[in-house]
């Protein structure tokens, strides 16, 4: 983590209305962009907590990154260790490992060419275009993990 308080970008009124939106889209087999809806168990409450999530393929495998920050879904993540996507009636249940800060920079690059249009506001000003090392710096803002779908 790049400080005592971990980075986090809370949602306003207008990105959590689009957020429920999108969650309700992919609950009915809507995928917008290739977003579905992420269940990840909570650390505290043991329930099911839903939202929706842009899955990252790059080099044949599956990620989440948190735009965001380390928010509640990250937390519940890293103690869940996995959930599931939804897109309709399509579950997938995959387990989840946290990918290091260094490992980051090609997948935030190309996260950040795809879904930049929606993400950039929560990256400080780093964008697809710019340099390694800006990129790198805002990597232990933005967690990644590489999902492994179960058969």
């Amino acid at each position: 983590m790049s400080s005592p308080t971990p980075y986090y970008f809370t949602a306003g009124p207008v990105a959590a209305r689009f957020n429920r939106i999108v969650g309700w889209l992919a609950r009915h087999g809507i995928s917008l962009a290739g977003s579905a809806e992420l269940s990840v168990r909570g650390r505290k409450s043991g329930r099911m907590q839903r939202l929706p999530v842009n899955p990252h393929t790059f080099r044949g495998q599956q990620y989440l990154i948190s735009a965001r920050g380390h928010s509640q879904w990250v937390r519940n993540m890293r103690a869940a260790g996995g959930g599931e996507l939804r897109v309709g009636r399509k579950v997938r249940t995959f387990t989840a490992v946290e990918i290091p800060d260094e490992e980051k920079l090609p997948l935030l690059r190309t996260y950040l060419k795809k879904w930049g249009w929606e993400v950039n506001q929560y990256f400080k000003g780093v964008t697809a275009k710019s340099s390694d090392e800006e990129i790198l710096a805002a990597a232990p803002d933005h967690p990644v993990f590489r999902i492994t779908v179960r058969d």
